[in-house]
């Protein structure tokens, strides 16, 4: 059996009413979807606002290993 794609504009509420109609199963399954999709919005935003030109790898780890020093020094005081 062949998929057609069609396209129709629709509003919120034509959606609402014909996600009310699916069956258990399916709203569930579009749920999910629909969560996926908000996580990865998300997600993306989130990686964009720390993306950054001025820090390279090497910087990075410089900043690890003192972090690790610093770590080690306290716990060797302990």
């Amino acid at each position: 059996m062949s998929e057609n794609a069609y396209k129709i504009s629709l509003n919120y509420s034509q959606i609402l009413a014909l996600v009310k109609q699916l069956p258990k199963r399916d709203k569930a399954k579009l749920s999910k979807e629909l969560a996926k999709e908000a996580v990865d919005i998300r997600l993306t935003r989130l990686l964009k606002s720390f993306s950054t030109d001025e820090l390279t790898e090497e910087m990075i780890n410089r900043e690890v290993e003192n972090v690790r020093s610093e770590i080690y020094a306290r716990k060797k005081e302990s």
